[in-house]
């Protein structure tokens, strides 16, 4: 972990999505297209963010807290997140 992400330990598993979450390190939010997780009424605000990590498009589930982003989920993107991305950003 570093000075602007967080997780818990215990859920980070490459074996799920094949993404470690230390990778977030370089994850470009200057190419992020971020929206509010409404599929649930979950206890804190999830956000979803698309956005590249080096030449690859990924998802990440996260919230804030004061000054950190807790991960939840960090994943590469599948063809239809691919897909939204581009239209959403033309």
């Amino acid at each position: 972990m570093n000075g602007f992400y967080e997780w818990d330990p215990n859920k980070e598993d490459a074996s799920t999505h094949g993404v470690a979450f230390g990778s977030a390190e370089g994850f470009e939010w200057e190419t992020a297209f971020e929206i509010r997780d409404t599929r649930r009424a979950y206890a804190e605000v999830r956000t979803i963010a698309l956005g590249f990590i080096a030449d690859r498009l990924h998802v990440m589930v996260f919230n804030r807290r004061a000054e950190k982003v807790r991960i939840i989920s960090l994943r590469k993107a599948n063809r239809r997140e691919i897909t939204r991305y581009v239209e959403l950003t033309k």
